[in-house]
Parts: C-alpha cells; structure tokens; sequence
C-alpha cells in the first residue's frame, strides 16, 4: 500500500550537498498541501526558517560565478525566506518540480520548472531529498518560455560537477519539460495559480538536522 503524507504535515524539502559540498544540504520547512499518486505538492511560507549553504563570507553562493560556485569553500547559514511563499509540485516520475510564484500584491507572476533528480522519501525523518540540476525554465501567465542558468551548467561541467554526458541528459530533461508545458499536461493544468494557503497555517519550525554553527566557526577560523 502506497504511503502519503497528509495535509497539513510539516515536511523538510531537501536538496543535498554534493562533491565537496556533500555535508552542505539546503534544507527548506514546508507544509504538505496535497500528496497522492499524482505527485507531492507543498507550501514554502514566507518568514520560513531554514539552512543554505553560502561562501565563508557568508555572500550568495551565486556570488562566486558560474565557476566559482562550485569550487569555492561553502558553509551552512540560518537564514529566513524572506520572498513571497511558493507552492512546490514534485510530479511522480519527473526529474523536475515545478513551483507556482506570486508577486507581493498576489498577482501571479508564472511557472519556474527547477530541473532536478527524481525525489527520494525518508518517511520516518519526514523528507523528500533531491539534486538540484542547475539548468531552470521559467513559465510565464502567457505560457512563454525561458531558459535560465544555462551560463551555470557550462560552469558546473567546467568545475566537474557534472561530465559534459550529464549536462546532455539534463538539456533533455528540460526539453521534455517544454513538451508538457507545451501539451499544458498537470502540474500546469491543474489550477495551483489559484491556490492560497490557509489563513491557519503556521510557519514551520527552522530545521534541526544540521547545526548552522557552521558559519560562524568558519568565519572565525
């Protein structure tokens, strides 16, 4: 019998660290909103508490180039999310999720098509635990399409965080995004751009797994 979690359950949506990076996980508190045979949907609430990984001066890691960011020295950092809150679909069988974003005024601003590995579950831990894939699209209301990162994926074949066969698998991967989105199959047809988080709903709990000290002993070192 397939197991799901209920609405309403506090979850930790986890991309891990990998490489040199592998103790370096960004650990992000949500609250499930549906979760059934058709995929894993769940809020990110603004103000949530969670950890990143960013560079020893505590910068964005983005901060260090498209190079950069995958060599440079990185440590864990508390932070809050301080956007607007997004809802996440991790279709089943996709290497992708795909999350619907809002401006401060509630007006939707479009799709984002994150490009990631397939989610794995830790059900006594309550995770879901993927590998970002650096490559992203971005949906607008119009159903236009972007690509994005793409100067980050050259980056991160340069630096060897991915071989040149990978980065191929991960373009397609996309490609076969824009065939759904171009078919406007779920999770785009699905009406989440309506959705609005119950009034109830408390910001979730900052993460305990891994202790943010890290920064700070970096820092001082």
């Amino acid at each position: 019998m397939t197991e799901y979690w209920e609405p309403g359950t506090t979850i930790e949506w986890v991309y891990e660290g990998t490489g040199r990076h592998a103790d370096l996980p960004n650990v992000r508190p949500m609250t499930v909103v549906r979760d059934d045979a058709d995929g894993l949907v769940a809020w990110l609430a603004p103000g949530t508490p969670l950890l990143k990984p960013v560079l020893v001066d505590g910068r964005e890691v983005r901060h260090a180039g498209p190079v950069g960011m995958f060599t440079e020295r990185r440590v864990l950092k508390l932070d809050v999310w301080r956007g607007t809150g997004i809802l996440k679909v991790s279709p089943p069988g996709k290497p992708w999720s795909v999350w619907c974003f809002w401006g401060a005024d509630g007006t939707f601003r479009g799709w984002y098509v994150n490009l990631e590995r397939e989610h794995v579950r830790d059900w006594a831990a309550r995770r879901t635990s993927t590998v970002d894939h650096v490559l992203d699209l971005w949906i607008n209301p119009d159903r236009s399409i972007e690509w994005k990162d793409e100067d980050e994926l050259e980056g991160a074949v340069e630096a060897g965080r991915f071989t040149p066969a990978e980065a191929e698998r991960i373009v397609a991967d996309a490609h076969a995004a824009i065939r759904d989105i171009e078919a406007w199959t779920a999770p785009f047809s699905d009406g989440w751009e309506m959705w609005t988080a119950p009034a109830g709903w408390r910001v979730p709990a900052a993460p305990t797994t891994h202790q943010p000290e890290l920064i700070a002993e970096e820092l001082h070192s």
